[in-house]
């Protein structure tokens, strides 16, 4: 059973969402917080697997929840929920290691399928919205310059996965690119996720551009 928190301020929101966990016989809701610090003393206590985040609520926001659930709760994955693609706190939600984000009008049946996503350990990123998110960034400040020296340990190939990972492609689609077996792949991102002791794929994308490994096209 995957263990569920739900926080965002608006209880509407919150009762539509539990409602629908709830509905999914592999999926349990173990608590809903109004704001950020409840959601931090909630995940404390109940220790879920996921959380969905609201990033604007009050007494603390989203941004704040993540950064100390991440930091205090072993194993948690926080998926974050924004009314636009654009939410220009997405993509520090994802720096401080959030797993991905759906909007809130997102299908059910993908609302549902993102959650088993994340818990599974993967990130929920689409190529489309690591686009967009990109151009976010590199419009924002320089890469991080202490970031290179953690890619000094890679071997080629895997920095030549690690550029492709960043672009939001599939492990399909780079072993296709590369002409290599899919489980060839894995394998890379594997040792890349254990390398650069990324939680993620979407920590990976936000890695590679910080360290300047990647930029965006213009």
């Amino acid at each position: 059973m995957i263990r569920v928190v739900i926080a965002d301020d608006q209880a509407l929101v919150r009762g539509g969402f539990r409602v629908l966990v709830d509905s999914a016989p592999d999926l349990e809701v173990v608590g809903e917080a109004p704001d950020g610090a409840q959601a931090v003393e909630l995940a404390l206590t109940t220790r879920p697997d996921v959380v969905l985040m609201d990033i604007r609520m009050p007494v603390m926001d989203g941004l704040e929840a993540t950064r100390q659930i991440l930091s205090r709760v072993p194993g948690v994955r926080v998926l974050v929920l924004t009314t636009f693609d654009l939410d220009e706190y997405v993509f520090h939600a994802l720096r401080l290691g959030a797993s991905g984000f759906l909007l809130k009008d997102t299908p059910p049946t993908e609302l549902l399928q993102g959650i088993r996503t994340v818990a599974a350990g993967e990130a929920l990123l689409s190529p489309q919205v690591t686009r967009r998110l990109i151009a976010q960034f590199v419009s924002g400040p320089s890469p991080d310059t202490s970031a290179p020296a953690r890619l000094e340990g890679l071997t080629d190939r895997e920095l030549d996965v690690l550029r492709l990972v960043a672009r939001g492609w599939s492990n399909l689609e780079i072993a296709s690119q590369l002409y290599v077996t899919h489980a060839t792949v894995k394998t890379h991102v594997s040792r890349l996720l254990m390398k650069l002791q990324a939680r993620d794929r979407a920590q990976l994308i936000v890695l590679s551009y910080e360290s300047g490994l990647v930029r965006a096209r213009p």
